[in-house]
């Protein structure tokens, strides 16, 4: 990790939904210089199943060696951020540095994105990270070495990354480009705006139920690495510092670390890239895909260079197994129609929305999501030798329609795994 320096010492931090993940690591790592952190999120009672609230955080923030103030606040809400700002310069003095990180996440397509869940990731996303800022700058303006911080990507406008989910990159981009404008409006006040993205997919409890369980962890890196470069970023000069639009793992590397295998939640695992990046070499990527399918075969003892010659009985066979794990209760618990359009196979449809389930050959109009890949990715995914969010964040997989009932296929296999497929 990046060796604190001292340079938070005293200082004020804001941070929006800290009590767990990524803002909650960014606390941490604050705190350990002996900063004050305000945190700012939902979570007051423990949720089944995402840990920790804004209480439980303010405990390990003062065993750090920080200050806190633990703040109850939807960032939807004027009147509540408001509030935690002024009872934060209440507490402390004044405000040093804003961290806009509390996001919502709901990647379907635009005829799945209902207006409630439109309207709730525009609220967090782009006007939350607005209102915040607006809320804290007055204090901003007047503090030394002022800094905010989006957790938000680069502004890449290919359109794939538009297509799937709409709704989630407009919202997401609001926070971007509130980096683009406000670095320039504030520039002459000393406040540095910068954002800050992760290269690989980060381990999170909301990314173990996006990803289906915590075998995703093994394509993914520790939270510990953003909040070692968004330390490393705010420490900067605010008047030379701003307007970038940062990548956590070439922050470090400019800061002088070079270990990136400490931050992997699995040493040596493939990881998966994050979303709204391009490959530094798209044909680089390419040929890494089909030399790891080439390994897998050659262990299988398949035939074909990039493994590829998959039986039609096994995929048949697999379809099978999933027809034994078919229930009333099961297909309530799922609640999708998938179709899965294997490019050298022809297409399969699993309903696990009516009835007791069903699967049959061929396609479905009424399919929640339409998987696309090769005979071979599929034997893969469902032998547990491919993740499938990993398949996908890797080209391997193309994904048509709702995206967060396409991910519910992680579950699927895990329970077929179970039964011993």
């Amino acid at each position: 990790m990046a060796f604190n320096t001292g340079k938070l010492a005293g200082k004020t931090v804001f941070i929006s939904g800290a009590s767990r993940g990524i803002g909650r690591a960014i606390a941490l790592k604050c705190a350990q210089d002996g900063a004050n952190i305000t945190i700012a999120a939902k979570t007051t009672s423990p949720h089944p199943k995402l840990p920790g609230t804004i209480y439980s955080v303010a405990k390990e923030i003062e065993a750090a060696g920080g200050g806190c103030l633990p703040c109850a606040v939807d960032i939807r809400s004027e009147e509540q951020v408001n509030e935690a700002v002024e009872a934060t310069v209440r507490k402390f003095g004044g405000i040093d540095i804003l961290v806009n990180n509390a996001s919502a996440i709901s990647l379907t397509g635009t005829l799945e994105t209902s207006m409630k869940k439109y309207d709730l990731m525009m609220g967090v996303n782009a006007r939350g990270t607005y209102l915040c800022s607006k809320a804290a700058l007055p204090y901003l303006k007047v503090a030394k070495n002022a800094h905010i911080l989006n957790i938000s990507p680069p502004l890449n406008m290919d359109p794939k990354w538009f297509k799937n989910h709409n709704a989630y990159t407009l919202a997401k981009y609001g926070m971007s480009f509130c980096v683009l404008g406000m670095a320039e409006e504030f520039r002459k006040d000393g406040v540095a705006v910068n954002a800050l993205w992760p290269k690989t997919a980060i381990i999170t409890a909301a990314m173990e139920m996006l990803g289906g369980g915590p075998e995703i962890a093994s394509s993914c890196r520790k939270p510990e690495i953003m909040a070692d470069a968004a330390y490393a970023m705010v420490t900067r000069n605010s008047l030379s510092f701003t307007g970038n639009f940062a990548i956590d793992e070439e922050v470090l590397r400019e800061a002088g670390v070079e270990d990136m295998e400490q931050y992997a939640c699995v040493p040596g695992h493939e990881l998966m890239p994050d979303f709204f990046l391009e490959a530094a070499d798209p044909d680089a990527q390419l040929k890494e895909s089909k030399e790891l399918d080439r390994r897998v075969a050659a262990s299988e003892g398949s035939t074909g260079s990039s493994g590829t010659n998959v039986d039609t009985a096994e995929v048949t066979g697999i379809m099978e197994s999933v027809k034994g794990i078919m229930s009333e209760d099961y297909v309530k618990s799922v609640g999708a129609i998938f179709v899965f359009k294997l490019k050298d196979g022809g297409s399969w449809c699993v309903d696990l929305k009516n009835g007791s389930g069903r699967i049959s050959q061929g396609e479905h109009a009424e399919a929640n999501a339409t998987l696309t890949m090769t005979s071979a990715n599929f034997v893969k995914i469902f032998r547990g030798q491919l993740s499938s969010t990993t398949a996908f964040m890797t080209g391997r997989l193309k994904i048509d329609g709702d995206m967060m009932m396409a991910m519910k296929l992680e579950k699927i296999i895990k329970k077929l795994n179970k039964s011993k497929l």
